[in-house]
């Protein structure tokens, strides 16, 4: 089912912003913005460019595919235009809403995020994590293009045959029924600017069909097919992480699933400069989705970051279940999540052939 995304905070705004004047900053556009994106957008326009047809094919294989930096110029390019004045300008892929949302009982330090717990806790409502393991190295934050702008959210590497394989938010890839982003670029572990184990690309980019011609917060998850960096692929450098699919019983939703959710948060009052996270129980949404819930203040920026089952905080492995995904505007206190299911599957054997 799609959502009621009017009351959405999370959703895609990129496009929207174009097409309400071209407004400069996302954060002031009305809460109805994610609606109005979908009612602005045609499925495919007659004289459909060459890719838009690549995509309407790819549809028959219950993917939507898009091709990114196939070639080592086009790889380089990308790298190029992420200078580190437009790394610093590049906005959350949507800014907070007025009146962002405070971070009860946590102090806000300068640089974003907030002090540092002493130990990993499995109640936290938007923390920056305080310590290793191998969520800090396969977790990172992306940078992208959409329509013309420069925006950032979050992914983490799976474990797949190609070594090169990526989960993410579908409005980080794709804008619904919109564009597609450009120079989609992967630094994990990123930290206060540093990219200690290099950059990755985007290569090609896949999302669901629901996604990409209905803007279904169900289905708001992707796989991006990252190049090599120097030859090394990203799994052989940072390592990677379990994904599950269809691990979502009514019956765990019932009871409530232990998750930790993480991801770079960067509006107000984070700055995206570290991994933060949340942790607790879910809920099922109430909304109109299949989407699952969990007490959490990390905002925008944050898209696209795993959320795991089965969660080791002192090793920092566990088995992804979700991505980050969405806010009601009513209900600030919780992040929603599409439970990866059957599409999401077949997104992954595609990415990982790649």
């Amino acid at each position: 089912m799609t959502s009621s995304t009017a009351h959405k905070i999370l959703a895609p705004l990129a496009a929207t912003a174009v097409a309400l004047g071209g407004l400069a900053l996302a954060d002031k556009l009305p809460a109805a913005a994610s609606a109005v994106t979908q009612a602005v957008h045609t499925e495919y326009a007659p004289g459909a460019t060459a890719d838009q047809e690549r995509e309407e094919l790819s549809h028959v294989e219950g993917v939507s595919h898009q091709a990114a930096a196939v070639t080592g110029a086009e790889s380089q390019a990308v790298l190029d235009y992420w200078t580190a004045e437009r790394m610093a300008a590049a906005k959350p892929i949507t800014s907070m809403l007025e009146g962002a949302l405070p971070l009860t009982g946590d102090d806000a330090v300068p640089g974003g995020g907030v002090e540092h717990q002493a130990s990993p806790r499995s109640d936290s409502g938007g923390e920056r994590w305080p310590a290793d393991g191998l969520v800090t190295r396969t977790t990172g934050k992306v940078y992208l293009t959409m329509d013309g702008r420069d925006f950032t959210c979050s992914a983490s590497v799976v474990d797949a045959a190609n070594k090169s394989t990526l989960v993410t938010a579908g409005h980080c890839a794709k804008d619904g029924r919109g564009s597609w982003a450009r120079n989609w670029t992967f630094v994990p572990a990123y930290s206060a600017g540093d990219d200690p184990y290099g950059r990755f690309t985007a290569r090609d980019m896949l999302v669901a069909p629901q996604w990409s011609r209905q803007a279904d917060d169900s289905y708001d998850f992707a796989m991006v097919v990252v190049n090599t960096d120097g030859g090394t692929p990203v799994q052989d450098r940072v390592g990677s992480q379990r994904i599950a699919f269809d691990s979502w019983t009514e019956d765990r939703v019932r009871e409530g699933v232990q998750v930790y959710a993480f991801g770079y948060p960067a509006s107000s009052p984070y700055r995206g400069r570290y991994l933060h996270y949340c942790s607790g129980r879910t809920k099922p949404d109430t909304g109109g989705t299949t989407a699952n819930g969990v007490r959490c203040a990390m905002t925008q920026g944050s898209s696209g970051g795993p959320w795991f089952t089965g969660f080791d905080p002192r090793t920092g492995r566990g088995t992804i279940s979700s991505v980050v995904s969405f806010k009601y505007a009513d209900d600030r206190h919780t992040q929603y999540g599409p439970r990866l299911g059957e599409q999401a599957r077949k997104l992954y054997d595609r990415a990982a052939r790649l």
